[in-house]
């Protein structure tokens, strides 16, 4: 072979995209690196294999896909730290009422009642048609029916950490948490070998899971490396009951329980004190920040900024389509950042950049998936979002960053790649007929309200 059909054929790759930015997010610390103008980035064999400025690239590599993108911008698709992605289908059943009382008169029944392999798949299915088409290209999940996560993540092309769920109680998954652990540690040995599934410990929360479940939990995790998600100081109502019943804070029941370490995924964490921001910042703890579910719920308002000054690191998350009630990371971005400048009385609190790091780079250090995604980086997976700010709303643009955590909505997604797959095209699914996702919600719609 001669040394240029060699070189043509080592730069040979499957797809190359041209925007007008890249913001590549940084592997390291909140700040952001500046935008990339006038580069492009090579896809192949679902990697990054180069981003270089477009005339560069092009004279080093070849495709028979090269898509442009002016007035758009590419960056890593969002990482939906915390999702009950299944509960869409009860998208504005109950609204308007204190956490407690939404789920114990009117959630947990209705999950009771309707909770099943077939309403999970239908309703994953809804989620992740709703996540793709704005941006999300992981989702971390916590629901009933796990199984169904893991096969319609995988059978669509998304990427997902499913939540291996544990209650004390029994349902429709499991007859106490013996089983729940059994289930969930087979289904991950299901898809070990997957490239799009991981896999977490779901204890739900402190108040619906005792010490002996949790102790094998912390055990199991410490042992084979697997994150622990779970709902953590979300309401005042959680602390008082924690104070009754065990004598201690939530936190400091888990800490006793070893399960305040690096591979806690700690959501919600609205009622904090300072000495508990110091002990998440010194063993690890990753922490999921939900700001419109927990203003929604009026659970409270997490520090974000003061966790961020610790050195901790924040994730975002949407929760889920119950509580939200949406899975748009373009608004939890938003009302993140307002939300902690109001708190703190700071117009500098959670900067653009550290937000839209959040939901990116973020969650995927929160997951664990920090050298697969959350950054445009040679090497890893090409899971992607590009998004339009040649738009009425973005201009003028002086600042790309700013002007997607500001201004965007997620109609001016474009495409979206999850894996090197496209997903979206010209803002249209590319392997979901959207029509039939809209018959299928209705038909639950009339089967739930008419019960």
């Amino acid at each position: 072979m001669s040394q240029t059909a060699e070189q043509t054929t080592l730069n040979q790759v499957e797809q190359i995209i041209s925007p007008e930015w890249i913001i590549p997010i940084s592997h390291n610390g909140h700040s952001q690196p500046k935008p990339l103008k006038q580069h492009s980035i090579a896809i192949n064999k679902q990697k990054i294999v180069a981003i270089a400025p477009t005339d560069s690239l092009l004279k080093d590599y070849q495709t028979d896909n090269h898509l442009s993108l002016p007035g758009q911008a590419l960056l890593p698709g969002f990482v939906n730290c915390h999702t009950h992605a299944a509960m869409s289908l009860f998208k504005g059943l109950s609204d308007d009422l204190p956490l407690m009382m939404w789920l114990e008169n009117h959630i947990w029944p209705a999950e009771k009642k309707w909770v099943d392999d077939k309403f999970c798949e239908d309703g994953v299915t809804l989620a992740i048609a709703e996540m793709l088409l704005s941006g999300t290209t992981c989702f971390n999940d916590m629901y009933f029916q796990p199984n169904m996560t893991a096969k319609v993540s995988q059978d669509l092309g998304m990427r997902a950490m499913v939540g291996m769920l544990i209650f004390d109680f029994p349902s429709v998954w499991g007859s106490g948490w013996e089983a729940y652990l059994k289930k969930g540690l087979s289904l991950r040995d299901d898809y070990k070998h997957s490239d799009l599934l991981s896999f977490a410990f779901a204890p739900h929360a402190p108040y619906t899971v005792s010490d002996e479940p949790l102790r094998k939990v912390s055990t199991l995790s410490n042992e084979l490396s697997i994150p622990v998600h779970m709902h953590i100081h979300e309401t005042a109502h959680e602390i008082k009951e924690s104070l009754s019943q065990y004598g201690k804070r939530p936190l400091k029941r888990l800490q006793e329980l070893d399960l305040v370490n690096p591979n806690l995924i700690a959501v919600h964490m609205t009622q904090l004190q300072r000495n508990e921001i110091e002990t998440i910042a010194s063993h690890g703890v990753s922490v999921v920040h939900c700001p419109q579910s927990n203003m929604k719920l009026a659970s409270g308002i997490s520090p974000v900024q003061d966790l961020m000054t610790a050195g901790v690191n924040v994730a975002l998350g949407t929760d889920g389509n119950a509580s939200n009630n949406d899975l748009n990371m373009f608004s939890e971005m938003k009302t993140a950042s307002l939300l902690s400048k109001v708190y703190t009385g700071s117009a500098q609190a959670c900067s653009a950049a550290d937000i839209l790091y959040s939901a990116t780079m973020g969650g995927a250090k929160a997951l664990g998936l920090e050298e697969t995604c959350g950054s445009l980086e040679v090497g890893k997976a090409a899971d992607m979002v590009a998004i339009n700010l040649d738009t009425i709303q973005a201009q003028p643009l002086y600042d790309p960053v700013s002007q997607i955590v500001y201004t965007a909505g997620r109609e001016q997604v474009s495409h979206v790649w999850v894996n090197g797959k496209l997903q979206v095209k010209d803002g249209q699914l590319t392997q979901m007929d959207q029509g039939k996702l809209i018959a299928m919600a209705k038909n639950w719609r009339n089967k739930i309200q008419d019960s």
